[in-house]
């Protein structure tokens, strides 16, 4: 399995050899961000198109198919469309605020994105305590929301925004158990540790027995419920409140809404499939190791994205076969439901580890 942190040691070798060491810093601080964009860009624009493909399949039509070959152009139309648009001020808003809001929620998806390990060493934020800071800043994203409902002074912004608040912060209970079920499987909150035990071990789903299986599913709920996406769609429910806590943004100010929505989608699902599917370890069986050297050709960031797309295709499907939940009805889910069993089956955990139940 290729290690990219000998391109990295390269490259930083490199710019060390005519520069100083504070303008090396700098030139690959502005190389990182302009990856981290490049990346959240390509994807949030990779999982629009997915999104409408998949959807129509399971509405039984065929989706964007007459601008470009099979509609791919459709979507660089609709980014050309939506950097025409004016950005339109409202009297009533909180100016600062109002537009202080987007940013928050992209900023936040920005920072999370950096966490995630792509390849073995192709890590931009690699903390001892990953797994902490991942979820701390993924919360951030919330006061964005909170802002964007205030701010714009308007009553259907403003409940969108309550409802995604409660949500949010709810089912983040339930996605914290769901981590500390696996800290307890792996003994590390690095996440790039967590991964390398896993290209050892084996992946966490298939060696942590029937409580990680359990994790992943309840995990597989909230992280769609953290995306607002359906059936957890209530703070932008189109049929009740316009568009939610975006209903006054316009221009590249609702555009930063919609490329944070996909991103974060694009992040749980990366989340996911870091903790619970390897991140870029192959697929490795026990006794073939034919096989298993044939997986390891395969390289670790095929894998990664591979398996991201795959937990997408999860949530998406997930969104578009079940009816949207009563607001009442998520919370319950969440207070009455998954969190009690989030907090038996990380006791259960507990109990694999301390008996050395697991593989």
């Amino acid at each position: 399995m290729f290690n990219f942190s000998i391109v990295t040691d390269w490259l930083h070798t490199l710019l060390l050899s005519f520069l100083p060491e504070w303008a090396t810093v700098l030139t690959e601080s502005v190389l990182v961000a302009v990856v981290i964009i490049s990346l959240a860009a390509i994807f949030a624009m990779v999982l629009i198109y997915m999104e409408r493909k998949v959807c129509a399949f399971f509405q039984c039509r065929l989706g964007p198919n007459r601008v470009g070959k099979w509609g791919l152009l459709q979507l660089f139309a609709d980014v050309f469309k939506m950097l025409q648009k004016e950005i339109i001020k409202m009297r009533q808003t909180d100016r600062f605020l109002h537009d202080l809001a987007p940013f928050f929620v992209i900023t936040a998806s920005m920072i999370t994105i950096a966490c995630l390990p792509w390849n073995r060493g192709a890590q931009i934020l690699d903390f001892n305590i990953g797994v902490f800071f991942f979820l701390a800043v993924s919360s951030v994203s919330v006061v964005g929301i909170l802002l964007a409902g205030w701010g714009s002074n308007s009553k259907y912004p403003l409940i969108g925004a309550m409802r995604s608040g409660a949500q949010i912060i709810s089912y983040e209970i339930s996605i914290g158990l769901t981590m500390l079920t696996v800290i307890c499987l792996t003994g590390t909150m690095q996440i790039s540790e967590i991964v390398e035990q896993q290209y050892v071990e084996g992946w966490n789903i298939f060696r942590g027995h029937l409580p990680m299986l359990v994790a992943f599913l309840i995990y597989m709920i909230a992280g769609n419920a953290e995306c607002n996406r359906g059936p957890f769609d209530l703070p932008e429910s189109e049929s009740e409140l316009t568009a939610g806590y975006h209903t006054e943004y316009s221009g590249m100010h609702f555009g930063y809404f919609y490329l944070a929505e996909y991103m974060n989608l694009f992040i749980s699902a990366g989340l996911a499939t870091t903790v619970f599917l390897g991140g870029w370890a192959p697929l490795h069986i026990v006794g073939l190791d034919g096989f298993n050297q044939v997986m390891d050709y395969i390289p670790g960031a095929v894998w990664f994205v591979g398996k991201a797309l795959f937990v997408v295709f999860l949530f998406m499907w997930e969104r578009w076969t079940l009816p949207r939940l009563r607001i009442d009805h998520i919370l319950t889910l969440e207070w009455k439901y998954l969190m009690p069993i989030s907090m038996l089956n990380l006791v259960v955990m507990a109990l694999v580890v301390a008996f050395g139940l697991h593989f």
